[in-house]
């Protein structure tokens, strides 16, 4: 037993098109502490001019600071408080990194403006933060997929709260799932509009089933790459959506 993951990003049609390509600005990963994994999702705002560089400052942050935690405190279900506590720290260390990158390069910190989703995993319980729009889904076998959080649109349309924002930590949302969930599914808002169904923030159950598949049938997700790579820019994704897409797929269960 054990988890399988992979993240993998690709850049939206209406960066492609412009006159000057905009590189994806979304960005995920994964690190896996034999039966701990935490994961990352951040996508730069459209409006700030170096968010690319924003989003992957972002997530190698989380990433190296859980690398540094003890993880022996994970062998028990964090309370809510506990779980706020660690992710208010992973977001003062990327808001850290952020300003010194901002200082070092003469630009606004603002430059690098970008949502975050974070997640904490064992196989007995979940524990998520997430900062702005984008989505996480998690289920165990044979059960209903669940959103755990509704995106942060903000009062107006394409508005959101960024990892930047004076507000951020005020803004940042928090929960913990005791028991196994098997499959979590965490992206950004490019994937939005066909995971999630809007009307009432219910996962779209034919989008995750062949994504959850994939990884059950596939021993490394990381050397088997092309089902994902190929889904994030087939022409009938990119007719639904012309914005960066990032997938971060994890499931625990038996080694092929």
């Amino acid at each position: 037993m054990g988890w399988k993951a992979i993240a993998r990003s690709a850049v939206g049609t209406s960066h492609q098109k412009q006159k000057i390509p905009i590189p994806c600005q979304d960005c995920g990963n994964y690190r896996i502490f034999k039966d701990v994994i935490v994961g990352a999702v951040a996508d730069g705002a459209g409006s700030a001019k170096y968010s690319h560089f924003g989003a992957e400052l972002a997530v190698e942050t989380v990433i190296k600071c859980f690398a540094d935690i003890d993880k022996q405190g994970f062998s028990q279900p964090l309370s809510e408080m506990e779980a706020k506590e660690v992710f208010t720290k992973f977001v003062k260390d990327v808001i850290t990194a952020l300003n010194k990158k901002a200082d070092n390069n003469d630009y606004s910190v603002h430059d690098l403006a970008c949502t975050l989703l974070v997640f904490i995993a064992t196989p007995e319980w979940v524990a998520a933060m997430q900062i702005g729009d984008g989505f996480m889904v998690v289920s165990s076998q044979d059960a209903e997929y669940q959103l755990l959080f509704e995106p942060d649109k903000g009062e107006f349309f394409n508005e959101t709260t960024f990892v930047t924002s004076a507000n951020a930590l005020e803004e940042m949302q928090v929960q913990v799932i005791s028991g196994k969930k098997e499959f979590i599914c965490a992206s950004t808002d490019g994937l939005e509009k066909v995971a999630i169904r809007l009307s009432d923030w219910k996962p779209h159950a034919p989008f995750f089933k062949p994504l959850e598949e994939y990884l059950r049938e596939t021993d490394k997700p990381e050397d088997d790459e092309k089902y994902v790579i190929d889904f994030l820019n087939s022409e009938r994704l990119n007719s639904r959506t012309d914005d960066d897409k990032t997938l971060l797929l994890c499931l625990f269960g038996k080694e092929i």
